[in-house]
């Protein structure tokens, strides 16, 4: 599988949407080190894949994998410091995902800030 497009937000951090399976092993090829799921299971109807799925594919590529579902409306403060401490103690590079990656742009940003 070819990588989704990728927006990079920083050196060690960069944003795509929605994964597939099949891309973990894609992006582990790419130097990816971590993944973060910020997508909600079943937000985008049933055919979405799941987080223990995504996990499961993270892993068998050997990737660090870290599951942190957040609204695409709004970010709260405790979900910025969990996604901060993401950033901060994961192998990286990271790639974090959610629908279209404007969420993950977000909590980056706000993590900055935080």
């Amino acid at each position: 599988m070819n990588l989704p497009p990728l927006r990079p937000l920083s050196t060690d951090v960069s944003v795509a949407g929605q994964l597939e399976e099949s891309a973990m092993a894609a992006l582990a090829h790419a130097g990816f080190k971590s993944v973060i799921n910020n997508r909600p299971d079943h937000e985008g109807g049933p055919d979405q894949p799941t987080s223990a799925s995504m996990a499961s594919a993270a892993s068998s590529a050997g990737l660090a994998y870290a599951y942190l579902p957040v609204s695409p409306a709004v970010q709260t403060a405790d979900e910025i410091a969990q996604f901060r401490a993401l950033v901060d103690t994961l192998p990286k590079p990271i790639l974090a995902f959610c629908r279209t990656g404007t969420r993950c742009g977000k909590l980056f940003q706000a993590a900055q800030l935080a």
